[in-house]
C-alpha cells in the first residue's frame, strides 16, 4: 500500500453528492422533539467524508493482486456466513451485528468486493470473454453473495448483487446470445416450478410481491402511501417539515426505505428534478473516470460502482412510486444508515485512489482492449 503526497478528488462529483446527503438530513430532521435519525447520520456523513479523503491518498493498484482479491473474498464470505451465528435480527432480517454504540451490515461492502471482483476476473479475460463459461464462472462468485444475502432474509441487496453480476457482464462483452440462452433457461425453469412444484399460496405471495398495490390494506399499504406522498407533493411540495404522510408516520420508514417519498412530498416535482439532476452528475462523472481509467481493471470497477448506485437508485424510486415491490433497498447518499453510507464513500475513494494513478487512456484504444477487438 503506498500513501501519495497529494490526490486527484473529482470536485465536481463530490459537491454534487453533499446536496444530496444535506437533502437526505433536511427530510429526517424532525425539527420538533427528538432528531435521534438526524444526529446519528450527521455524524455518520462527517466519518465517512473523512474516510473518502483519506482513501483518495491511497494507490490502490495492490486490488489487482489475487491474493489479496481472495482474501477479501473469504473475509467477505466469513462475515455473512457468521451473522446467522451471532448476527442480529432486526424486522425479521438476521443481517446485522450489533457492536452495541452502533450496527453494522456486511451485505453493503460485500457489494464493493463483488465488484472488485468481477472487474478483476473480467479485465484478465477480455480476449476470450465471448466464451459462455465465463458467465457461468463469474455467475458463481456472485451467486455464494447472493444466496448468504438472500438467505438472511435481505432480498434487496440480494437483488442488488444480481444487477451488478448483470450490468458487468452486459458491459464486459460477453456474448448477448449466450447470456438470453442462460436467462431463457432461468425463464423455462421457473414457469415448469409455477406450474408443477409452487403450492396456491406460494403463487399468491409472489403475484403480492410483483404487484404490491393489488393489496393496499395488507402487503401493499407501505408502497400505497408511498405513492400518495409522492403524488401529494404536486409541483412545489407541501414545504419542509410539513409532509404528513411522513410526519404523521402513515408512511413507514420515512428516514430509510421511503425517504424518497418523503423527500416528493415535501419539495414536489421541482425538487425531485433537481435530485435527479445530481444523481445524474455523480454518475457521470464516475463514467468519466472510467473513460480515462489506465487499464482494464480501473475501468470495469468504476463501471461496476456506477452500476451499483443505478441499481440502488432505479429499485428504490421505482418502488416508492409504486413501479417495483417493496424490497427495502435504499437510496445512496440519502437514506439513513451508516453502513450503506460509509461502504458508498468507501468506494468512491477507493475510484479516486485509481484516478490519482490513472495514465489518462486513450479512448479508442481503451475500447478496443477493453472489447478484445
Amino acid at each position: 500500500m503506498i500513501f501519495r503526497s497529494r490526490t486527484n478528488i473529482d470536485w465536481v462529483m463530490f459537491l454534487a453528492i453533499l446536496p444530496i446527503v444535506a437533502a437526505g438530513l433536511v427530510t429526517m430532521n424532525s425539527f420538533t422533539g427528538d432528531n435521534y435519525f438526524f444526529e446519528k447520520q450527521l455524524i455518520w456523513a462527517s466519518v465517512s467524508v473523512i474516510i473518502f479523503f483519506l482513501l483518495s491518498f491511497i494507490d490502490f493498484s495492490f486490488l489487482k493482486r489475487t491474493k489479496v482479491l481472495n482474501l477479501l473474498f473469504f473475509f467477505s464470505v466469513g462475515l455473512l456466513t457468521s451473522l446467522f451465528l451471532v448476527g442480529s435480527v432486526f424486522k425479521g432480517a438476521q443481517s446485522w451485528f450489533s457492536l452495541g454504540f452502533l450496527s453494522f451490515q456486511p451485505a453493503d461492502f460485500a457489494k464493493l468486493v463483488i465488484v472488485l471482483l468481477l472487474a478483476k476476473y473480467f479485465s484478465k479475460r477480455h480476449i476470450e470473454i465471448a466464451h459462455i463459461k465465463h458467465i457461468f464462472i463469474s455467475g458463481t462468485y456472485a451467486l455464494i453473495f447472493f444466496l448468504l444475502v438472500a438467505l438472511q432474509p435481505d432480498f434487496g441487496s440480494a437483488i442488488i448483487i444480481f444487477f451488478i453480476w448483470l450490468g458487468m457482464v452486459l458491459v464486459s462483452g460477453i456474448s448477448k446470445k449466450h447470456l438470453l440462452l442462460v436467462f431463457l433457461i432461468g425463464a423455462v425453469a421457473f414457469g415448469g416450478m409455477w406450474t408443477f412444484v409452487f403450492k396456491d399460496y406460494q403463487k399468491q405471495r409472489i403475484a403480492t410481491f410483483l404487484h404490491p398495490l393489488a393489496d393496499i390494506r395488507g402487503t401493499g399499504y407501505n408502497a400505497y402511501q408511498s405513492t400518495i406522498a409522492v403524488g401529494s407533493g404536486s409541483l412545489v411540495g407541501k414545504g419542509v417539515g410539513f409532509g404528513t404522510q411522513s410526519r404523521l408516520q402513515f408512511l413507514p420508514e420515512y428516514e430509510t426505505d421511503f425517504i424518497f417519498a418523503s423527500f416528493a412530498e415535501e419539495w414536489g416535482f421541482l425538487g425531485v428534478l433537481i435530485i435527479f439532476f445530481l444523481y445524474a452528475v455523480v454518475i457521470w462523472r464516475i463514467l468519466l473516470s472510467a473513460s480515462c481509467a489506465k487499464s482494464n481493471f480501473e475501468t470495469l470497477f468504476a463501471l461496476g460502482l456506477a452500476i451499483l448506485f443505478i441499481s440502488h437508485f432505479v429499485v428504490h424510486v421505482g418502488m416508492n412510486i409504486g413501479l417495483l415491490p417493496v424490497t427495502g433497498v435504499t437510496v445512496p447518499f440519502m437514506s439513513y444508515g451508516g453502513s450503506h453510507l460509509l461502504a458508498e464513500f468507501v468506494g468512491l475513494g477507493v475510484l479516486m485512489g485509481m484516478r490519482s494513478n490513472s495514465g489518462g487512456f486513450h479512448r479508442g484504444d481503451l475500447r478496443n482492449e477493453f472489447l478484445g477487438v
